[in-house]
């Protein structure tokens, strides 16, 4: 008889477990449905982006996982192009589309910055597989977005957040500089 309690009992800590799953799938499926965008890249803006790598910063403390951001700017875009505004918002959708194919769905996030800066947030992820994700999208920017007389520098910054110091370890300046404007506004 005592075997029959033991197995209610297992079934409803298996219930519960799968109903808490399942509360955290609703509430991040809302989140993602309900985040405000840049209304030209379909991105996170950055007041949201801000919010959410305080919360990554707080889960790599609580877990010990590693944590990465990728910074990507297209250097002096408007400057060295002469294009009409309708053009350049079509490079830029074109430059967030890149994003969109090299980070995993679900797990990284990217948000436009500022007018020619992006950053993305890739949980769970060392430097060195930032790096190469950087890579991959430089290159993929390259390759895509293509127009004659039209000039696209990419450049990009790479940092990874210690749990153990808690501060990011950059590879570039500007990723440093965009930490330590990001980490006063936002009380990282």
């Amino acid at each position: 008889m005592w075997y029959f309690t033991w197995i209610l009992g297992l079934l409803l800590a298996c219930s519960l477990g799968i109903i808490n799953v399942l509360r955290l799938e609703a509430q991040e499926t809302w989140d993602r449905e309900h985040i405000p965008l840049d209304p030209l890249t379909q991105l996170m803006t950055k007041e949201t982006m801000l919010g959410r790598l305080k919360e990554k910063v707080e889960n790599s403390r609580r877990n010990g996982f590693p944590f990465s951001i990728l910074f990507i700017s297209l250097k002096d875009f408007k400057a060295k192009n002469n294009l009409p505004e309708f053009e350049m918002d079509a490079v830029l959708r074109s430059v967030a589309d890149c994003f969109q194919d090299d980070i995993r769905s679900g797990v990284d996030i990217a948000a436009r910055m500022g007018e020619q800066d992006f950053l993305i947030a890739l949980p769970g992820s060392p430097l060195k597989k930032a790096e190469q994700v950087a890579v991959q999208i430089k290159n993929e920017i390259s390759e895509r977005v293509k127009a004659p007389d039209l000039v696209v520098d990419v450049a990009t910054g790479v940092a990874e957040y210690s749990a153990l110091s808690g501060k990011f370890a950059n590879t570039a300046l500007e990723v440093d500089e965009l930490i330590r404007v990001a980490t006063a506004k936002s009380g990282l």
